[in-house]
């Protein structure tokens, strides 16, 4: 059973910085990509960045700057670090990759999201 397993979430000070991790466990064949996105409240979940096989990085608007995605294959861990934080990036934070099975057929999993807040 593939799952995707978050840590790093909290209470963070305006201007201060967070890093967040998730690691894939299971019996895979390949990850194709791995991402962060978050959610506030019940608005849509929108990109924050995703990494590809082939080390490419794709940002959502507005992100670009104050997050940072960096991946360990070995480790099948990618980790998102946020510097700058701002009251505005108070959200729960979910964790996506897109998988290879052993079948060969691609499925996109989901963390189970880790809540960050910006606050003093």
């Amino acid at each position: 059973q593939v799952q995707l397993v978050e840590s790093g979430g909290g209470l963070v000070q305006p201007g201060g910085s967070l890093t967040l991790s998730c690691t894939v466990s299971g019996t895979i064949r390949n990850i194709n990509s791995m991402g962060w996105y978050r959610q506030v409240g019940q608005r849509t979940r929108e990109l924050v960045v995703s990494t590809a096989s082939d080390g490419s990085t794709t940002y959502g608007d507005s992100m670009r700057g104050r997050f940072t995605i960096s991946r360990d294959n070995a480790t099948r861990t990618a980790s998102l670090r946020m510097t700058g934080a701002k009251p505005e990036d108070t959200a729960v934070y979910y964790c996506f990759a897109m998988i290879q099975a052993m079948s060969y057929h691609i499925y996109d999993y989901w963390g189970q999201g880790t809540q960050v807040t910006v606050s003093s």
